[in-house]
């Protein structure tokens, strides 16, 4: 954790103590305020923003409770840590239930507030996280912006799948959008509001994949300096996306499977069980049943997640999508480009071995590269460039080619379908002048 960026602010009628905690919190790096009373609380926290509060509970005028009570504020609100004297540990409780994150009595141990800090600032970092994702989406969903009859299906199926509280088993090639339908299901569903959080499974020895997906007590193993919240415990109340599941070893495989069907575990080097509130939707571009009749993959975790399955089909069979997928890339780009009509011939006659993210980091590219307001054939990368390559081959040499104004036409008309019949967007993609798309709609009778 960086402490230098962590915004402490805390409230406390006891000037000596609260000026103690500040110098100590100060020279680790944190960003220290001070208030002495709930009403100034609450006119510092309305004006400026803060990672963690420290708030006390028993305070004249305004206490700890009321200033709980009466903030408001729903984009990121900070981490409130209520702190008690032993006779109020109930009222901290009950601080609790009202938002605030957790509480510490006093006396205590500056490491041990450090601790406590530190994890109400990772909390907080993962809300932050997880809403500057929320608004990247528009441009991301653009993945799974389809007018293919089978995708739009499977966004139906999804919707379905998101209001239950069941695993999911996400399969598809790499670079379909796993973990944009992962999120997908995640802001469907009644988690929407708690955090999405997202780890790759891949290839990590069991030794680190376990700490990091269950996390570790403190002297675990050499250096393990402090505490540290492992995955499972950062997506309580939300989401958590595993990707590349059929990777991680059989011996993995079995916790993974205890604490999928439990929402229990234990921290590495812990022996106090936690409990969560998860959601885990997995994710492969393995062939799981294959990998379980072959003995790599456990029978009953692959049952436990196929149970809800959904498979992403790969971009050469939706193709239709291209047009609109290359306009929403377009889209999101403020020195908007245009696309000549035989660059979306090459990207409609290409297999897209890398699925919608080769598509996307094409077209980022080509706007890069592109000198003027049009991108063409030389703003691509070679394999798309070179007519000589097999894949180009293969749509182009055939002596049963229809004439060039009937695959002219087909291609408008797949275009206009794609944008619902908005010509200027049609003509963006055409890479023609509106006039001209004009002209040839009323040419091949498409109006």
């Amino acid at each position: 954790m960086k402490q230098k960026k962590v915004r402490v602010l805390i409230v406390d009628d006891e000037i000596n103590f609260s000026s103690v905690v500040s110098e100590e919190l100060t020279n680790e790096g944190f960003y220290v305020e001070q208030a002495s009373d709930g009403k100034d609380a609450l006119k510092l926290l309305q004006q400026g923003e803060y990672d963690v509060v420290l708030l006390d509970i028993n305070m004249p005028q305004l206490s700890g409770i009321d200033v709980l009570k009466k903030f408001q504020r729903d984009d990121l609100p900070p981490e409130f840590i209520m702190i008690t004297g032993y006779a109020s540990v109930q009222t901290a409780i009950e601080a609790m239930k009202l938002g605030a994150y957790d509480y510490i009595t006093k006396p205590y141990r500056i490491e041990k507030l450090k601790t406590l800090i530190a994890k109400a600032w990772d909390k907080r970092r993962i809300r932050r996280e997880n809403i500057i994702l929320r608004t990247k989406l528009k441009e991301d969903d653009m993945v799974i912006d389809t007018k293919s009859p089978l995708l739009l299906e499977i966004l139906e199926a999804a919707r379905k799948i998101a209001l239950t509280n069941a695993p999911v088993l996400i399969s598809g090639e790499s670079g379909t959008g796993k973990e944009l339908m992962a999120r997908f299901i995640h802001n469907s569903s009644q988690r929407a509001n708690g955090p999405f959080i997202a780890f790759n499974s891949g290839a990590i020895p069991d030794s680190i994949l376990e700490s990091e997906l269950f996390g570790y007590e403190k002297g675990a193993f050499t250096g393990a300096q402090t505490n540290k919240p492992g995955y499972f415990e950062l997506a309580d109340r939300g989401t958590l996306f595993l990707d590349e599941i059929g990777d991680i070893s059989p011996s993995m495989q079995a916790k993974l499977l205890r604490s999928i069907e439990t929402n229990r575990f234990f921290k590495v080097g812990g022996i106090k069980e936690i409990e969560v509130d998860i959601r885990v939707v997995a994710a492969t571009n393995k062939d799981l049943k294959k990998e379980t009749e072959a003995g790599r993959f456990r029978h009953d975790l692959y049952y436990r997640l196929a149970a809800m399955n959904i498979h992403l089909p790969p971009l050469r069979e939706r193709k239709g999508d291209i047009p609109l997928l290359v306009e929403g890339f377009l889209e999101s780009k403020r020195d908007r480009k245009k696309v000549d009509g035989e660059v979306m011939k090459r990207l409609m006659a290409y297999p897209w071995p890398g699925n919608v993210r080769e598509l996307r980091n094409v077209i980022q590219r080509a706007v890069i590269l592109c000198k003027g307001q049009t991108i063409t054939i030389k703003d691509l990368p070679l394999e798309l460039q070179n007519p000589s390559q097999a894949w180009w081959d293969e749509k182009i040499s055939s002596s049963s080619l229809p004439p060039l104004k009937i695959l002219e036409k087909q291609h408008i008309k797949v275009v206009m379908q794609q944008v619902g019949g908005h010509k200027g967007k049609a003509s963006r993609i055409l890479g023609i002048d509106p006039k001209t798309l004009y002209r040839k709609i009323k040419e091949y009778g498409l109006e």
